[in-house]
């Protein structure tokens, strides 16, 4: 009866238990999740094919496809957190955090593009063509460069 079923000797189910294995341990190794859900559905195309071991290799695949895309899908669904507001939104978005803020240009805004300096930080700015010494608001980032517009 193992015989038959593939228990002895080589069988599908075994490369399938294999590969399983192997995706666990690159899950170990790497800091994404999608190995660990592909592992599982290599597992669940073991098991499938210890049972019912006559299946075609089409048919294996197709079963581990299946399986994979609703493992993953299943993750992301029930098993991800979602993320919560934080008390301080901008903690890691400095530039973000000077967005309203009042500065004065350390060198005028020339072509477009100019200088002020905030705290001890020099910071690229851009928008109208002002000479040094102007006041002006901070109204968004683009990354690290800020967008400014003269006070009236």
């Amino acid at each position: 009866m193992f015989a038959e079923a593939g228990f002895i000797g080589w069988s599908w189910g075994w490369g399938w238990l294999g590969v399983a294995l192997t995706l666990a341990a690159i899950e170990l190794v790497t800091p994404i999740t999608y190995f660990l859900w592909v592992s599982v559905a290599a597992l669940l195309t073991a098991v499938v094919v210890f049972i019912a071991p006559d299946l075609g290799w089409q048919v294996q695949a197709l079963i581990f496809s299946v399986l994979a895309v609703v493992s993953i899908v299943l993750s992301k669904k029930y098993l991800v957190p979602t993320q919560t507001e934080s008390e301080q939104p901008h903690l890691n978005r400095r530039a973000d955090q000077y967005v309203g803020r009042v500065v004065t240009l350390s060198e005028g805004i020339e072509h477009g593009e100019g200088k002020v300096k905030i705290d001890d930080s020099h910071w690229q700015v851009t928008g109208r063509r002002m000479p040094a010494g102007s006041e002006v608001r901070i109204t968004g980032a683009q990354g690290a460069v800020l967008m400014v517009e003269a006070m009236p």
